[in-house]
């Protein structure tokens, strides 16, 4: 059996990721074409399973078989992964994220409770002053050259506001909170850096606890909070920690990324702009499900782990070994998305994408994110009626990071503001 699966790994295509994500698209396309499952070699040597095709990879989230327990992965397990691995901020959390069955329901509950749709329709007028306040400064924020960033001041500032005010976290912390996020999702994060975000992370959260058990107020800390003191399956602090790190991190990048993705894919697309100025509501989340689509912000996703050896397009994945999503690589594939499936077209007929995820651990925040790109989008174009880019596209510079898919600046021309 052991002889099988060596077998069945060495039939499997050995690509080596690049960790700077200079080229998600084109990257996820040329391991599509070496086969359905590619093994993957990510910094410091550590190796994930990579499943290429949507319909496996939607079969993949949410098979029982596979879990998303970081402690069903042998090799971190055996030592094997450095304690120091960048990733390690992301993989080895104590949340909803990083467990099944009956753990994951334990700790789903609380936010189900709290994080609750009518919680986040609540937050649209709170959204449309933030997009309102953000827009009108826009023109203070332009460079000698008359652009202005809207990653730096628009995209980041916009979403990064609403889930600190969610979660109760002091205006004072926010900047430094954005850093940490930073440095766990770039390639380039030093060992150092990444001991030092666990220990600094871990004594913000605690801080932040220990003032809402103090005084509560009207945030989702404070809120999961009391759930914890009439629970007799409380979260712990540790998993209460996790849990906060969690939603800030997929809270704010997600939909920094979608606006950056969004505005990009529109300005080089002027039929689509067109198509969308001259449309409804609807119109517009029709633009944030094929950016969603067509340029999800989630490049590559760690990970999934088999309980027991599965067999995934005629390969064997042993039980134990770690799988990465490419959730933006398996949303262009052709055989789901047709021919076209490399083409940014608001008019295509409605596709399921799994951009959030899928299965039991779908992504909580995906509502939350739909109703900010539904005001933050239209608010940009319409204000700004003469937006364009103020560099070609071929010059924006990929975020380095092989997890998230954006850019690390938008400078954009904004003309003259709509009256």
């Amino acid at each position: 059996m052991a002889d099988a699966m060596a077998t069945q790994a060495t039939r499997a295509p050995l690509v080596h990721l690049d960790p700077s994500g200079a080229d998600h698209h084109g990257e996820a396309a040329r391991m599509r074409e070496l086969g359905p499952v590619v093994r993957a070699v990510l910094p410091g040597d550590v190796r994930m399973w990579v499943v290429t095709e949507y319909a496996l990879l939607a079969d993949l989230v949410t098979d029982p078989r596979v879990s998303r327990d970081w402690h069903n992965w042998h090799a971190l397990q055996r030592g094997e992964v450095p304690e120091d691995w960048p990733l390690l901020n992301v993989i080895r959390l104590n949340s909803v994220m990083s467990h099944d069955g009956a753990e994951h329901q334990r700790l789903r509950r609380p936010l189900i409770r709290t994080f609750t749709r009518s919680r986040v329709e609540g937050l649209r007028p709170r959204i449309e002053h933030i997009v309102t306040t953000l827009l009108d400064d826009l023109p203070n924020q332009a460079g000698p050259d008359g652009a202005v960033d809207l990653r730096q001041h628009y995209a980041y500032p916009f979403p990064m506001q609403v889930i600190c005010e969610l979660i109760g976290v002091p205006e004072s912390w926010r900047p430094r909170f954005r850093e940490l996020i930073d440095s766990v999702v770039r390639a380039d994060t030093t060992a150092e850096e990444t001991l030092a975000i666990q220990e600094e992370r871990h004594d913000l959260w605690s801080r932040l606890i220990a003032m809402r058990r103090a005084e509560p107020v009207d945030d989702l800390t404070s809120a999961l909070i009391a759930i914890n003191n009439e629970d007799n399956e409380a979260l712990t602090d540790e998993e209460l920690e996790d849990t906060l790190w969690m939603l800030i991190g997929a809270g704010h990048e997600t939909t920094l990324a979608l606006i950056i993705n969004a505005t990009r894919a529109l300005l080089t697309h002027p039929d689509q702009l067109a198509i969308a100025r001259d449309g409804d509501a609807e119109t517009w989340a029709k633009v944030v499900e094929e950016t969603l689509r067509w340029d999800a912000p989630i490049g590559n996703f760690p990970a999934r782990y088999p309980l027991e050896d599965i067999t995934v397009g005629g390969v064997t994945i042993p039980k134990g070994e770690a799988i990465l999503a490419p959730f933006s690589g398996v949303n262009r594939d052709p055989a789901r998305f047709g021919p076209g499936a490399d083409r940014f077209d608001i008019t295509r007929p409605p596709t399921k994408h799994i951009a959030f995820g899928g299965g039991p651990h779908v992504c909580l925040g995906a509502h939350l994110a739909r109703i900010e790109l539904a005001v933050a989008l239209p608010a940009l174009f319409a204000r700004y009626p003469d937006l364009r880019l103020a560099v070609e596209p071929g010059e924006l510079t990929p975020v380095p990071s092989f997890m998230f898919n954006s850019a690390i600046s938008l400078p954009v021309h904004l003309g003259p503001a709509a009256g």
